[in-house]
């Protein structure tokens, strides 16, 4: 009797794995729509734990503005923190103002600064990852924690084994990103050798707004702006 029990749960499991594949699907066609729609974007990144008040808020806030104002519309994950910051500053620049949301226990709850039309929201978390990447034209990653790291080295692996094609993964904070940088460089490329040099190339330690534009112009002024895949 009880492997009988055991056995009828783990069908009804495999049965609602089956069923969810149509509610991914859904995920994606709803996202593909929308998204292709919107036109050139750059995805800001990092803690939505930072306050207003923070300094790294502020900057954020600058540089989604200047981001606007160079003809590129902003994607967050639609959270607060860094991610509301990413909006205000398109919003306040009157550019594309695109939130991701994903449904969290915690953390997460949309923000004011995301336009009507261009907020969505994903109940998984790999389908909402691929529609920063397929139409990103560039990562802006601020200080941030586990979900931060995780867009970073996805984008980085993505690139690195050909799947994308390359865009320009910019970290904002020298103090924040240099020791991680210098471990990467020194254990991973130098000493252990587990990859390629060209396979950091792409990404770029800046401090200011200024800086970020200059890279993200500099870039696009050699490649043309397409989706990623």
């Amino acid at each position: 009797m009880r492997n009988e029990n055991h056995h009828k749960g783990w069908n009804e499991i495999k049965t609602n794995d089956s069923w969810a594949i149509f509610k991914i699907v859904g995920e994606f066609v709803n996202g593909f729509e929308k998204m292709s729609k919107i036109g050139p974007c750059v995805s800001i990144f990092g803690s939505a734990r930072t306050k207003p008040e923070d300094p790294n808020y502020k900057l954020a806030v600058e540089i989604a503005e200047k981001i606007a104002d160079n003809g590129y519309g902003v994607i967050t994950g639609g959270g607060p923190g860094i991610m509301e910051a990413g909006n205000r500053g398109a919003h306040l620049a009157g550019g594309t103002s695109v939130g991701l949301n994903i449904d969290l226990p915690f953390e997460q709850h949309d923000n004011p600064y995301i336009d009507s039309d261009k907020s969505l929201d994903f109940d998984y978390f790999f389908v909402r990852k691929v529609m920063f990447v397929k139409y990103s034209q560039g990562f802006v990653v601020m200080p941030g924690g586990f979900g931060t790291l995780d867009e970073l080295f996805e984008a980085i692996t993505l690139i690195q084994t050909h799947k994308i094609q390359k865009f320009p993964i910019i970290l904002v904070g020298t103090e924040f990103w240099s020791g991680l940088m210098d471990w990467i460089k020194s254990t991973l490329r130098d000493k252990y050798h587990t990859i390629s040099p060209e396979d950091i190339d792409l990404i770029k330690l800046v401090d200011s707004s200024d800086e970020v534009i200059e890279v993200l112009n500099k870039f696009y002024d050699e490649f043309q702006l397409s989706p990623n895949f």
